[in-house]
Order: C-alpha cells, then sequence, then structure tokens
C-alpha cells in the first residue's frame, strides 16, 4: 500500500475527530484504510459512531477490548505490530489520547513508519492521568503534530518539538459537530427518556473520579445535591459505572441513569441541557460550541481554551452546586468561539498530509 494512510482509531472520541479528515483525504484521491483497535468493543461505543458519521467500515477490528492499562496495551502493540507491519503504510494517523493512540505510535515508530498526531499539544500538566502520559509521549513520536488551540502550539514549542512539524489547523471534532448540528434534536432525546423541559447531563468516567471509591462518593455526593436543582441525565461510561452504582449513584431523586448513546442522540440531549457536569475533554469542547454552560469535574483541564474563550469552568465537588445555581441563574456566556474552530480543520489537515506525502513518498 505504497503512499497509503493508516487511521488507527480505538475509542469513540477518536471516531469523532477522524471523520472529517478521513473524509478530507478521500475527496484528496488520497488512499487510506482504517483499523480500529476495539478498545471500545460495545456497539453503542463503537460500531454506531460508524455509521452516524458517515465513516467507511474498518478495514479491520482487532477486536483488543478492555483490561488494565499495561494489559490493554500490551495487547495492542502486538496486534498493531502485526496489522501496520503488514500495511506498510506511508502514513500512520492517530487522534487523541487514548491507549490505542500511544501503541500506534509506539509501533509505528519502532518500525520507522512515519506518525502524524490529531490533536496534539494539549497538556493539563497532571502526570496522574493517563492520557496526559498518553499524549506527551504520542507527540515526542509523531512527525506530523496536528494542534487545535494556540497554547497547544507553544507546549509543543517548550518542549523542543521541530515548529516545522506542528501546524495549528483547529478542531476536527467541531467539523464533525457543526456537519452534524442539524440532526442533533433536543426534543427527540428529551421526549425518549422522560427528561423534563430543563435538565442537566452529566458524563463521568475519569480514574481521578471513578476509580477511587472516597472520590467516587465524592462526585456523587455533589451530583446528589446538584439533582436538588436540576433534573441530570447521566449516561454511564462502562468505565467507572461500577464504582459510581455502588456509591448510591442510582438512588438519588432527580437522576437519572440513561445506557451510553450514540452520537447523534447524546449530542441532541447535550444542544438541550441548561447545563453539562463532566470530566470528559471532548464535552468541554462541544459545549463550548454549543453555547451550554459547562461544569468540568476536575482541577485541570487540558482545554483551556474552553475556559478562555467558551462556556467551560472548572469546579471541586463541594463547589458543584454553587455553581451549577449560578449558571442556572445567570444567562449563557457570549463566546466568540476558539479560532479556527470553524468547520474546516479536516480540509487543513488533508492539505498538509497529501503535501507531506508528496515530498516523502
Amino acid at each position: 500500500m505504497l503512499g497509503s494512510v493508516v487511521h488507527v482509531v480505538g475509542a469513540r472520541p477518536n471516531f469523532v475527530k477522524a471523520a472529517p479528515v478521513v473524509a478530507a483525504l478521500r475527496a484528496a484521491g488520497q488512499p487510506q484504510s482504517v483499523v480500529h483497535t476495539g478498545q471500545h468493543y460495545d456497539e453503542r461505543m463503537s460500531h454506531v459512531f460508524f455509521r452516524e458519521l458517515g465513516l467507511p467500515e474498518p478495514d479491520v477490528d482487532l477486536g483488543v477490548g478492555s483490561g488494565s492499562h499495561a494489559r490493554q496495551t500490551a495487547a495492542l502493540l502486538t496486534a498493531l505490530e502485526d496489522e501496520l507491519s503488514a500495511r506498510a503504510p506511508a502514513l500512520v494517523t492517530v487522534y487523541g489520547d487514548v491507549n490505542s493512540t500511544l501503541a500506534a505510535a509506539l509501533v509505528a515508530a519502532k518500525l520507522g513508519l512515519p506518525v502524524a498526531h490529531v490533536e496534539a499539544g494539549l497538556r493539563s500538566f497532571d502526570m496522574t492521568m493517563p492520557e496526559e502520559v498518553n499524549r506527551r509521549l504520542t507527540d515526542q513520536l509523531s512527525d506530523l503534530l496536528f494542534a487545535t488551540s494556540p497554547e497547544a502550539v507553544g507546549h509543543l514549542a517548550d518542549e523542543g518539538v521541530d515548529t516545522a512539524r506542528v501546524h495549528f489547523v483547529g478542531n476536527p471534532m467541531i467539523d464533525t459537530l457543526l456537519a452534524h448540528l442539524p440532526r442533533f434534536d433536543p426534543e427527540a432525546a428529551r421526549t425518549a427518556h422522560g427528561l423534563p423541559g430543563r435538565y442537566g447531563v452529566v458524563t463521568l468516567h475519569r480514574p481521578a473520579n471513578v476509580d477511587d471509591p472516597a472520590a467516587a462518593a465524592a462526585a456523587v455526593a455533589a451530583l446528589r445535591e446538584a439533582a436538588r436543582h436540576l433534573e441530570l441525565a447521566v449516561p454511564l461510561h462502562p468505565r467507572g459505572r461500577a464504582a459510581l452504582e455502588a456509591a448510591g449513584l442510582g438512588d438519588t431523586p432527580g437522576i437519572r441513569i440513561l445506557e451510553p448513546l450514540g452520537y447523534l442522540e447524546f449530542m441532541g440531549l447535550l444542544r438541550g441541557a441548561a447545563a453539562v457536569v463532566t470530566d470528559s475533554g471532548g464535552v468541554q469542547e462541544e459545549t463550548t460550541v454549543l453555547g451550554v454552560p459547562c461544569l468540568t469535574l476536575r482541577p485541570n483541564t487540558e482545554r483551556p481554551v474552553t475556559v478562555t474563550h467558551g462556556t467551560n469552568r472548572l469546579v471541586t465537588p463541594d463547589g458543584l452546586a454553587p455553581a451549577l445555581r449560578k449558571a442556572l441563574d445567570g444567562d449563557a456566556p457570549a463566546c466568540e468561539g476558539p479560532p479556527l474552530w470553524d468547520g474546516r480543520s479536516g480540509p487543513r489537515i488533508a492539505r498538509v498530509v497529501t503535501e507531506w506525502l508528496d515530498h516523502h513518498v
């Protein structure tokens, strides 16, 4: 497959970021294939996204599945080495900061295959986050680094990355959001789950919130207090579900637990929300563009542009309910939106990739 691009995806945030890049390269006539590692293997977390986003069905699904970080990464390394060796692409493109991202970058580097990292340069400066480890190491292994925000470019420069390899292209996740915006139906999503006219959405899955029983208990206590002010819909990620339910999440009036949702239904729910509580980086970005108040239950964020140019605010468990009351009482903050979050990131990335291939293949 001389001159081809292999996209490695493994989890739902990857699919949303990859869709506009795959589409733009297809439009440019670039040979490419999609390798799904199967890190997210549940239908609602995985293949429904391919259908809804117009992604081609993966050329292969490695079916790695879940496990501890070490076991999952080891399985990814083994499976991806065989796959990338057989395909021998001209460029391996990885997305975001999940374990599949790092594993693919590491395997490609060991095989002498160039790597492009979409969403490079994000930093929380919190090395207790598995995602921070993944994104830092992936950036060091990458030949092309596509940044979503100006501060990400600055972080890469501070780390000594050659600026010629860094390209500020905007956010392909927002390409996907804007392309499908007319299909996000808040009323249909609200009705489907029996929610009142005014409701909130909660997504929690970060290890810092769900792995430690004490942290999970603190998060649930904060949500209990928040639910006194706003009915909350909680689509539960498989990761952390047991811990949050053990802490009593399902026994609270005003909290409605939902199964994981497909992209279109979840975005409809998000679009109609009065406020959102999350620890997800992607949701911080999506609410920024949708103009929905977002309360991020974390001490830090690798996406500070969502605070400076969007609707996001960092909160502690103790501060969640007061912040929610303030968000519900105030007008939605006016925001200009982050630079280059304009729905054209995919074509920008495709242009850089095709030019790079012209000079390197």
